[in-house]
């Protein structure tokens, strides 16, 4: 019997603290212990496409990191294809070649004093994809596959549009023909058709060269429309996942319900917000993190820290689900909210 592939990432577990002085002390050597992550577990199979989504501070961009390998965990396990990540991204350049970057600022990201066509070929001539006097006509396939003119080549990054230099940051993301694409806010702050345009690109890159895409977002209907499986991050903590549809049809966490209940709908008021704001890592509830904001509190939420639950096809960190994480359909929710818009772009 075959073994099983392993899967792209895994994470066991993994914790990440920052050593930060004491809230309102201005000297001394004295810190305490941040926990950006918190007991993180993820699996991504090879060409899956996930999208990772919560509010600012949640940790998305600490558990970013730790997926490139940029910082290790605290504790934990943290994998690449069965390998812990520093160790395979330490050993050489094929990792940097195999999981491609996106980034959010990609007008910060390319240098300003290169070409267009030469930002393309650093890669290229950084792995040897191709050899020397091939170097021009894949920057030329390149800019075709994500959409841009061959003459767009010979331009700087300042004469581009914020679409166009998206699909430049793309472009030479996929120049080093790498296996995973990592995304972060990669169509925020353009206008809506622009970021269909995108959206669409990136679907049919994903699914075209069998790409594993990993996209931080803060929009659900952005996840929605690119990525089959989803990971709702709350404090630390990755709180739901499973299939995208799903998971935001029937939320099964009540914070991945007020976060969809949260989005502006065509023609309707806009639902109240969550009430407080969001823990400080430093000080975090006793019992479930999301106790002091969750209209569902009992009383044993502040006395027993849920951990995600594992099922067939959901998995949700709560004492009392407001669905099944199996996903089959709704357990009597307290004020259900409507059931989410479908927003995908053609």
């Amino acid at each position: 019997m075959p073994t099983p592939p392993r899967p792209v990432f895994e994470l066991k577990d993994v914790e990440k603290v920052f050593q930060v002085r004491k809230p309102g002390q201005r000297f001394g050597r004295k810190t305490v212990g941040l926990r950006a992550l918190d007991g993180v577990r993820l699996s991504v199979e090879q060409g899956a496409s996930l999208a990772l989504v919560g509010e600012s501070g949640s940790g998305k961009s600490t558990l970013l990191r730790v997926l490139l390998g940029l910082d290790a965990p605290t504790d934990g396990q943290a994998r690449y294809r069965g390998r812990p990540i520093r160790a395979v991204r330490d050993e050489g350049a094929d990792f940097a070649r195999d999981v491609a970057m996106v980034y959010q600022d990609a007008r910060g990201s390319l240098n300003p004093r290169m070409t267009v066509g030469a930002l393309i070929a650093e890669p290229l001539r950084r792995f040897a994809v191709v050899p020397a006097p091939e170097i021009g006509a894949r920057v030329a396939t390149l800019l075709t596959r994500v959409g841009l003119p061959a003459d767009a080549a010979g331009r700087y990054p300042a004469a581009l549009s914020g679409g166009q230099v998206r699909r430049v940051a793309i472009a030479r993301a996929l120049a080093s023909d790498p296996s995973v694409l990592v995304a972060d806010e990669a169509v925020s702050g353009l206008d809506v058709s622009t970021q269909a345009q995108l959206l669409t690109l990136l679907r049919r890159l994903q699914q075209d060269m069998g790409l594993t895409l990993v996209f931080i977002t803060h929009d659900l209907g952005v996840a929605s429309f690119l990525c089959e499986q989803i990971a709702i991050m709350y404090l630390g903590r990755i709180v739901e996942t499973g299939p995208t549809d799903a998971v935001l049809t029937s939320p099964a966490h009540p914070y991945t319900a007020a976060l969809r209940d949260a989005a502006p709908k065509f023609f309707e008021p806009i639902a109240e917000p969550l009430p407080g704001e969001i823990a400080s890592p430093l000080d975090l509830p006793s019992g479930c993190r999301f106790s002091g904001r969750c209209p569902r509190v009992q009383p044993d939420c502040h006395a027993r820290d849920p951990h995600l639950a594992r099922s067939r096809t959901r998995s949700v960190a709560c004492l009392h689900p407001l669905a099944p994480v199996d996903g089959a359909g709704p357990v009597a929710p307290a004020n259900p909210g409507p059931a989410p818009e479908q927003t995908r772009p053609d």
